[in-house]
């Protein structure tokens, strides 16, 4: 996990430029719509309330953004935040100019906010692609106001040994269904390999807890595939 994270920046970058035009095509195929309800249960988990500001980073197409705005009818505020301007430029047609949403081209690992800022911090399938995950943590403490919460949304590790069987043949077909659908399968490949190399969920519900976060606790969610992991700022 140490090496590829040490030589994932640039990799990163190059996947999702290549692919960020058929990112939501590819999501839906790749989890056969899941997604969408591993979201859900992500925002209901969060359970946002009005007049309050959220920081979506590696927001990508919106997906989570938007989540939270319907949540809230509307009466609260996103900043997303992703490092892909093509990912942004697609996540800002989805919002119709919406005045209480708002866009940065810039780093997990150093948010342009001041501290203390805002009531959530959400990420979503992002986490495992950063160079230092223990500066994007510290970063989230950091621009979070007391009282406020982290939530990641991100693959893990599936507990049950015949799931894990079927998903990790399923896992193989990706590269080939990049292939088809973008023309390119390498992306795809870097994806199974990140995930296979990520932490377990006890791992990083450790990691978060290094970084002062308290009543941290995570949700396994389809066996494990994907787990939510929470943190409170005190």
């Amino acid at each position: 996990m140490k090496t590829l994270r040490k030589n994932n920046k640039k990799l990163v970058k190059k996947v999702f430029l290549e692919v960020f035009g058929k990112y939501d095509l590819m999501n839906d195929l790749m989890s056969m719509g899941i997604h969408r309800l591993w979201k859900k249960k992500f925002i209901n988990w969060l359970n946002p309330q009005q007049n309050t500001k959220l920081i979506d980073v590696a927001s990508g197409t919106g997906d989570i953004a938007k989540l939270f705005l319907n949540k809230v009818n509307h009466k609260g505020y996103v900043f997303c935040v992703d490092e892909n301007k093509g990912m942004l430029d697609l996540n800002k047609k989805k919002f119709n100019k919406a005045m209480n949403i708002k866009w940065y081209c810039t780093s997990a690992e150093k948010l342009p906010f001041k501290n203390n800022f805002f009531d959530y911090y959400t990420i979503s399938f992002g986490i495992r692609n950063t160079t230092n995950i223990n500066k994007v943590l510290k970063e989230a403490h950091r621009v979070l106001k007391p009282g406020g919460r982290f939530l990641c949304l991100e693959f893990s590790k599936v507990e049950n040994e015949i799931l894990n069987k079927f998903y990790k043949t399923y896992s193989k077909s990706i590269p080939k269904i990049g292939q088809f659908v973008v023309g390119k399968s390498e992306p795809y490949e870097y994806l199974v390999k990140s995930i296979e190399e990520f932490y377990t969920q006890k791992e990083f519900f450790n990691e978060i807890k290094k970084q002062n976060f308290t009543n941290v606790s995570y949700r396994n969610l389809s066996g494990g595939i994907v787990a939510i992991h929470s943190g409170w700022k005190i």
